[in-house]
């Protein structure tokens, strides 16, 4: 079996896993584990209490962290005309339409984000059993699949996350980096859990 390291274990001291800890206990617990060589992301899961199996239950969105997630994403873009212009002049890693198909569908996958307008999903329904298991094909519930472009992108980098309940009925998403204050990181998440209140049906208990 093998065994933790020296900075596990001291970190591991610090958290009593029988303990129910308040949102800014754990927070700062948190911040105050972070490792040395890397900054880390500070993720959270929520369970919903849904039953995802439900058309109406399987919850998708996505919210706009005040505070940004501390990273910078490349941004792929499926668009043609103006909108690929459009598209190019806000920052995006890559954009084009068939092009972009052959070589996704040829394994190359150097992006973090997919944005679609509506008339190039017909080209991007080819490549769902690629970019779907990775959580990256556009969906209109998430605001990646539009002919604003311009804001798609730019609310990508301010810190928009996407969520979706997973089979066992849990979100999970990333509240920031370690580095980020106790403040900061308490502050997106209570707009991730506004927008999953908002989010939660009608249909659902609990």
């Amino acid at each position: 079996m093998s065994k933790h390291g020296k900075r596990h274990r001291a970190a591991a001291e610090k958290v009593d896993p029988d303990a129910k800890y308040e949102l800014k206990e754990a927070l700062e617990l948190a911040t105050c584990v972070k490792s040395e060589k890397f900054d880390e992301s500070v993720d959270v899961a929520v369970k919903l209490s849904v039953d995802p199996r439900k058309a109406d239950q399987n919850i998708r969105g996505s919210v706009v962290l005040p505070r940004g997630t501390g990273k910078q994403f490349r941004v792929l873009v499926f668009a043609k005309g103006e909108k690929e212009k459009e598209a190019r002049d806000a920052g995006a890693e890559a954009v084009g339409g068939d092009d972009l198909v052959e070589k996704i569908q040829g394994g190359w996958m150097e992006f973090d984000r997919v944005v679609a307008t509506p008339d190039m999903m017909g080209q991007v329904g080819k490549l769902g059993k690629v970019l779907g298991p990775r959580g990256l094909m556009p969906n209109p519930k998430t605001g990646t699949v539009t002919f604003d472009v311009k804001q798609a992108i730019e609310s990508i980098q301010a810190g928009k996350v996407d969520y979706r309940v997973d089979k066992a009925g849990i979100v999970h998403a990333s509240l920031g980096r370690a580095s980020f204050s106790v403040e900061a990181l308490e502050e997106n998440f209570r707009s991730l859990m506004g927008a999953l209140v908002k989010a939660k049906p009608a249909s659902s208990k609990g």
